[in-house]
């Protein structure tokens, strides 16, 4: 039977923190490097989206009421024309993030879907299908969601995803909540 030595044990173990060392050294440099990037390119990725979400906006400022964030939306003369709220809901795979654009009357101007993992092919398509999320527009608070001939402020379900359509459903419904609280408070603060 060999017998070890200290050395046997030292030399490995010195040797790994040494690559452990270096590779969090390039990891740090890497990402100091790329971090203003990704941060700006995150930055434009919002301003497209609450861009695509209320259309009519020129500009957007960032405003907060209570625990509500969200943003006025403003025209070229810097008249608001809608807000853009974020919203979460809990879909069949997890959470079901959404930006929601509201107009100055109270409805749905656009909706977008920030983050989704639901199951592919079905509720992932409520991500990649225009049309689904096209039926949001022009709504008012409290939309239901049918899997057969909606009515006037019910959308059409993604078949085989009503899990997900409920979710998507349900961000939005907060988000025009959110509205009506941002409109309560404008108009009695």
């Amino acid at each position: 039977m060999k017998k070890f030595k200290a050395s046997d044990i030292i030399k490995p173990t010195v040797v790994l923190l040494v690559i452990c060392l270096v590779t969090s050294l390039l990891l740090a440099i890497t990402n100091e490097k790329t971090a203003p990037k990704i941060e700006e390119n995150a930055k434009q990725t919002e301003l497209k989206t609450r861009q695509e979400v209320l259309p009519a906006a020129a500009e957007f400022e960032e405003s907060k009421l209570g625990d509500v964030e969200y943003c006025v939306g403003k025209d070229a003369q810097g008249n608001p024309v809608g807000y853009v709220f974020v919203t979460a809901s809990k879909g069949y795979g997890g959470k079901v993030k959404i930006m929601t654009g509201v107009t100055s009357e109270g409805k749905v101007a656009g909706v977008q879907i920030l983050e989704l993992s639901e199951t592919p092919g079905l509720g992932m398509r409520a991500k990649t299908d225009e049309s689904f999320l096209k039926q949001f527009v022009d709504k008012l608070g409290g939309i239901g969601v049918a899997k057969n001939n909606p009515g006037e402020n019910e959308i059409q379900a993604l078949t085989g995803a009503t899990i997900t359509s409920k979710a998507v459903t349900g961000a939005v419904n907060e988000a025009l909540e959110q509205y009506e609280t941002v409109k309560g408070g404008a108009n009695h603060g």
